[in-house]
């Protein structure tokens, strides 16, 4: 998302993508509760999609496609999605049954889940990796990928896709975690440079380690009770992007 739309800020949580499937969730568990697991990540999967095309829409209506912008856009879609969420969840009386998973956590996974996830987060980032050099070159700017001969409007749908099914098949197994979409290709990028080939692999391990040592803080601070991984995930990543935004804004 960081190398198509050229934008530091980028991430499933900040641009409204993991808020859309939260309340698709929401849904899901109001009027459909007992579905297939299958069936209810394809449902998280339409609330990403609907809510990544309000704000890339709510962005194009105020004319050119800024940082700043969808950044704001975003954060409004995240609200909304989460306003809603709470109200159907408020009104049909399951507020209780998702609260903890709206925080975001890995206690409630289990086996089968994983079996029906794993296959597509493989497979999505397997084209990740295979499309990460025209990441590369979408991220030096339309200009020079068309330039290069690179089909723009072709690559950023497929790599759409590809984040929509990956936000939305994460968020229906844990919550809609936010920030380490954020803060991990930030670090590798200091690690690894500027190449997308190094960059996605490196991101998807430092970012499953940094996910796996949030949860170890949040099972063993106080125990015997579990602090929600989104709760120590946040107190990472706000500031983290108070920090970017701040940089953003002085080199503009």
């Amino acid at each position: 998302m960081q190398g198509v739309t050229r934008n530091s800020l980028a991430d499933p949580g900040i641009l409204g993508i993991n808020a859309g499937a939260a309340f698709a969730l929401a849904i899901s568990f109001v009027f459909f509760p007992n579905i297939s697991f299958t069936l209810l990540m394809f449902i998280t999967f339409i609330g990403a999609v609907i809510s990544m095309g309000l704000t890339f829409g709510v962005t194009s209506l105020y004319g050119q496609v800024t940082a700043l912008r969808l950044v704001l856009a975003g954060s409004a879609v995240s609200a909304l999605f989460f306003a809603l969420s709470e109200a159907v969840t408020i009104y049909f009386k399951v507020s209780q049954d998702v609260a903890f998973w709206y925080a975001g956590g890995l206690i409630g996974v289990s086996f089968e889940q994983l079996k029906v996830v794993a296959p597509w987060i493989v497979a999505m980032l397997m084209f990740a990796i295979l499309f990460s050099r025209k990441v590369t070159t979408l991220s030096l700017g339309e200009d020079v990928a068309i330039g290069l001969g690179e089909d723009v409007k072709k690559s950023k749908f497929i790599l759409a896709l590809v984040v929509l099914l990956l936000a939305g098949a994460s968020v229906s197994m844990v919550g809609p975690i936010g920030f380490i979409g954020l803060v991990v290709p930030h670090m590798v990028r200091g690690i690894v440079g500027v190449d997308y080939r190094y960059i996605i692999p490196c991101s998807a391990i430092y970012g499953a380690l940094l996910l796996l040592i949030s949860d170890l803080l949040a099972r063993t601070i106080n125990p015997p009770y579990e602090i929600p991984v989104g709760a120590i995930l946040a107190l990472i990543g706000v500031p983290f992007f108070l920090h970017i935004a701040r940089k953003a804004r002085r080199e503009l």
